[in-house]
């Protein structure tokens, strides 16, 4: 068995999703074979369109593997306990679908 490829959505206020995208396609592969409808896919451009709309939460979408034994619950509860840890995890290893990332030197005077 491979490695589960997974999209994490996240803001300035932390995880907003994250999805098992093999998990769907097995699903959705199963499915076909057994002559039932297929589970429907989360749009991504729904996610981005999100994303680019509420610019003020500085969202961030990327796409990273799992190895083997890592289950969705184990990267929701790193979410909760370790987020930074996670977070740069993910940005160093995954591949960048959207970020509009906030830039810590940007400073507002008012």
């Amino acid at each position: 068995m491979s490695a589960d490829v997974f999209v994490a959505m996240w803001d300035n206020t932390g995880l907003e999703c994250l999805i098992n995208w093999s998990a769907i396609e097995r699903n959705q592969t199963w499915a076909t074979l057994g002559n039932k409808p297929p589970p429907q896919k989360p749009n991504l451009n729904h996610l981005i369109l999100r994303a680019r709309y509420n610019s003020q939460r500085h969202y961030e979408i990327y796409s990273f593997s799992v190895d083997e034994g890592i289950e969705q619950e184990d990267i929701e509860e790193l979410f909760e306990s370790s987020p930074q840890y996670i977070v740069d995890l993910i940005r160093e290893r995954g591949k960048s679908l959207y970020s509009d990332r906030a830039d810590k030197n940007k400073v507002l005077i008012v």
